[in-house]
Formats: C-alpha cells, structure tokens, sequence
C-alpha cells in the first residue's frame, strides 16, 4: 500500500485533453483505409519485387503523427498566415515547371533527398487554407468576392494546368465549387461558371447533325465550330445570367454570359486540336467506348471493368484474385485500387469501402457545420469537395462511368505524397472539430 501510495498517479486524462474534442471516428475511418489499402496494394504487387505496400503504411503513420500534431493547434492561426501559404504554393509550383522531374509526358515532381514530391497535392490544402481565410472576411453574396475567389484561385490553378496535371485542376475546380456555394454564392453563379467546360464538351458533339457548322470556306473563320446543342446551351446560359447577374441594364450580364459560353466552347474545341496530348485525349473519350482501342487507350478501363466483374458478390479472397495476381490491370496499385478490391473482396467488399468513405464525409459535414465560425466550416467544406470529387472520379473509372484522369482514391491508392496531403487535410478538419465550442445537453 506504501509503495502504492509513493508511486505518482498516471494521469491518463492529463495526456488525453488535448485532444478530447477530436472526431475519434472520423480520425480512426481514414487510417482504417489506409490499412486497407496497404493490404490491397500488397495484394497488387505480391509477385514483383518491390515494397510499395510498406511505403504505404509507413508515410500514412507519419501522417498520422502530422494530423495529431495539427488537431491540437489552433486552426485560427492560419488566418494571419494565409497569404504566406498562397505564395509558397505558388512558388512550388513555379518550382517543379524550373527544376522538376518530368515524368510520363509531365513534369510534377521536385527531387528532394531521393524523393519525389508533388507539390500540385499540397497546393490543395493551399488553396483551401487562402480561399477559408478570404470568404471568413467577406463571403461570397456579392459579385465582387465571388471574383476575387475566382483570381486567387485562377494562378495556382494555371500553373498546376501548365506541368500539364489535367486531374488535379479538376480536384482545384471542385474545391472553388464546393466552397464557395457553402460561402452563400448565388447558384447561378456557380451554374455560369462550370457552363463554359459544358459548352467546350457541347460544341463538339454535331448531334442532330452529322457534322459541326464549319465556315472553312473563310479563312479567318476556319477555325470556328458550331453545333446545335452548343447553341441552344449558350442561349440557356444567358438566360442564367440576365436572371442572376446584376447587370440587367441593356442585358448586358445575358449577353455576358452567351458570349462567355460561346467563348468556351470556342476554345474547347481548339485545345482539343492543338493543346491536349494525344494520352489526355484518349483518357477523356475512350471511357465511352473502350473496345474502340482495347490494346491501347482502353485496355485499363477493359480489364478493371473485368476484374470488378469477376469479384461476384463475396470475392477471390484476399492474394487470391486472379486478375490482381497475374498483373492484368495496369497501375492497380495507384489508381486501379478499387478494382483489386472489386474482385477479391466482391460486390459486399465494394460496399463496405464506399459506406467507410460515406462516413468519412458525413463527419466531414458534420464538422463544418458544428464548427464555431466560418473560417473552421470553410476549412471542412474544402476538404470534404476535394475527397468527395476524387471519390466519386476514381470509382467511377474504374467502373467505366468516368474518364481515365489519373486520380488517386484518398487513402487506399499508393502515392506518398497524396498520403501526407489527405492527412495534412485531416488534421486541420480536426482541429475545427477539437476547438469547437462545447455542446451542452439538457
């Protein structure tokens, strides 16, 4: 009893407090997938010689260790420090494009003691830290925010576009999107600003037609291509505009915005012939129809589909997957994660990953609606449009319902650096959630 009473009490509760409002669920889900997603990567590559799985595991429990570490800051802080965080993700990203490694027809990486960096995955939590702060000062009710979110997400978004990172421009695009409706903008802002990427899609379909209008006969307008349902879309979109625009004087936000989507759909067709690689051409259009090149563009989207199929409802088995096995889906480990789960967990598999990313976002909202003001709900908002557009993307390629645009599944595919920025992401949502102000119950 002496020795009892001499010995100091642990005080487990001591230790525990920093972190006592923290979303224990919505922590513990994310390194749930990460486990999983070493197994299945494992699974992958389990007859070559390589260890990516164990790469895997060991920068996720390093980002463990980062979100922790982040849960028990104060998020505030990131207020005052916002705009140095927008210069040093625009600086590395002008970065990589000096002095990075270029790699599969793009230069994305920074070498760093033997490593390779992404600095376009870290951007992300960039922009979402600058847009939080600038729409916790002044929301994005009134036309002049909704522009000044728009240009201070327009020159990393470019540079990123530049390396050439086609996915992860749409991953920035669905953050702006995601935030700034949360931020009170008016719907049809948000409908006038995605329309110019509908237009640019619509502009090269000559349904009902068989070809496009072409004016090839005039030299100057060679390049000019018109399409019925471009047309009728433009003119959809400047009605938008004269309803919701505050320039209804002389029409001018419905002539604004035609004028907009006929500009889009202009320069949609144009990048389509002289900008895009011939491999991001074929990611975007070969989804629709893979047998059209199954030896090439379509051979992932063919043998993802195949292996997804072959799972049945309960699977191969864990290491048991033949199509895993025998290296029949090219970079599974990476962005074809979901079909190794397809097919060796099955069907119920495939479920229980989506209801785990279901809860992920769930908690994510509940975070951001919770948090004690905007800058914290801003910040969830953010995180939850970028897992939520890269969900809803990756699973949907590999089931043949999406282009092929090379974005990874948060947590479960291989991808260091893509790790530690979905984790970085993490720890903020859960410093929102650990400084919240307490909920009483009567």
């Amino acid at each position: 009893m002496l020795l009892k009473s001499a010995l100091p009490k642990i005080r487990w509760k001591y230790w525990v407090k920093p972190w006592q409002q923290v979303d224990w669920l919505l922590f513990c889900l994310p390194i749930a997938a990460s486990i999983f997603g070493g197994l299945m990567i494992l699974s992958t590559e389990l007859n070559q010689p390589v260890t990516d799985w164990w790469w895997h595991w060991l920068v996720a429990g390093i980002g463990t260790i980062i979100a922790l570490f982040l849960a028990r800051l104060r998020y505030e802080n990131l207020i005052q420090w916002h705009w140095v965080t927008y210069g040093l993700t625009n600086f590395s990203l002008i970065a990589v494009m000096v002095a990075g490694t270029a790699a599969k027809g793009a230069q994305r990486w920074i070498s760093i003691a033997g490593f390779n960096v992404q600095p376009s995955e870290f951007a992300k939590v960039g922009i979402i830290i600058t847009l939080a702060a600038l729409l916790h000062k002044r929301t994005a009710s009134s036309i002049e925010s909704f522009f000044r979110a728009l240009a201070i997400t327009a020159v990393p978004w470019g540079l990123v576009f530049l390396q050439p990172d086609l996915a992860t421009s749409l991953v920035f695009g669905a953050i702006v999107i995601g935030m700034l409706y949360w931020a009170n903008a008016n719907p049809g802002w948000i409908i006038l600003l995605i329309s110019p990427i509908v237009a640019a899609i619509l502009f090269g379909i000559s349904w009902p037609l068989s070809e496009p209008i072409t004016f090839k006969e005039i030299s100057f307008l060679k390049e000019i291509s018109l399409s019925p349902l471009g047309l009728f879309w433009a003119g959809a979109m400047g009605i938008v505009g004269w309803q919701t625009l505050p320039w209804r004087k002389f029409g001018l936000g419905a002539i604004g915005a035609w004028s907009l989507n006929m500009l889009g759909g202009e320069l949609g067709v144009f990048a389509w012939n002289h900008v895009l690689h011939d491999y991001q051409k074929n990611r975007l259009s070969v989804f629709m129809n893979p047998e059209h090149d199954p030896l090439g563009a379509g051979y992932h989207l063919i043998q993802s589909r195949i292996a997804i199929g072959a799972g049945e409802i309960w699977g191969w088995g864990l290491f048991k997957g033949p199509m895993t096995q025998l290296n029949f889906v090219p970079e599974q480990h990476t962005d074809f994660i979901f079909s190794a789960v397809g097919e060796e967990f099955g069907f119920i598999g495939c479920l229980v990953v989506l209801f785990v990313f279901c809860l992920i976002c769930f908690r994510l909202l509940h975070v951001a609606q919770t948090a004690k003001d905007n800058f914290g709900s801003l910040l969830a908002i953010g995180v939850l449009s970028m897992i939520v557009f890269q969900l809803i993307v990756n699973i949907g390629m590999t089931v043949g319902l999406a282009p092929v645009a090379g974005i990874p599944l948060p947590w479960m595919s291989y991808g260091r650096s893509a790790m530690l920025t979905n984790f970085i992401a993490l720890g903020i949502v859960e410093s929102v959630a650990n400084f919240r102000q307490r909920q009483k119950y009567y």
